[in-house]
């Protein structure tokens, strides 16, 4: 959770490992545009700093998509990591929890089902402004955050693996 004290874009950019070697897969909602091109832009520029070079991005209606377009390229096998960025914002209705609901549910068993990362980059605030603020604003970018989960997340994976050998 983003606050003042730890804002979403501040990491120790040491504890990252180097993402050269990593795919990347990018799934955009279209929903709260404006939002989420500012988190997929964060993604890609921190993703890159990381050395990233294979970086495809993708885009869905909205953050209900997010799960199973998730799905569909984890089924690839493509990709080290799949990260999920989206905005839901509270309205007058309980369509928030239950669109919120179903995408953390949903992206948590693409991971489990696939073994790969799905990460959850949707910001799920009471309002725009919040969405705003967490989106390069005062209290960071989420899509930056997502970024070093799914580096930390695909290495961890990797290093999984090997135990297997």
């Amino acid at each position: 959770m983003a606050t003042a004290l730890h804002p979403l874009s501040i990491y120790d950019p040491d504890t990252v490992p180097s993402a050269t070697a990593y795919r990347f897969a990018i799934v955009v909602s279209e929903w709260n545009t404006a939002i989420t091109s500012a988190l997929a832009s964060g993604c890609i520029k921190t993703l890159e700093k990381h050395g990233a070079k294979a970086i495809e991005v993708f885009h869905v209606p909205g953050s209900f998509e997010l799960s199973s377009a998730a799905g569909k390229l984890a089924d690839t096998e493509r990709f080290d990591a799949i990260i999920c960025l989206g905005c839901v914002i509270q309205g007058e209705t309980r369509h928030f929890d239950f669109i919120c609901e179903a995408v953390a549910n949903g992206l948590t068993q693409v991971g489990i089902q696939y073994k790969v990362p799905a990460i959850f980059g949707v910001l799920t605030t009471q309002n725009q402004a919040q969405a705003e603020a967490r989106s390069g604003g005062a209290l960071g970018n989420k899509g930056v955050e997502a970024a070093v989960t799914a580096i930390k997340m695909a290495a961890f994976f990797g290093q999984a693996d090997d135990l297997k050998a």
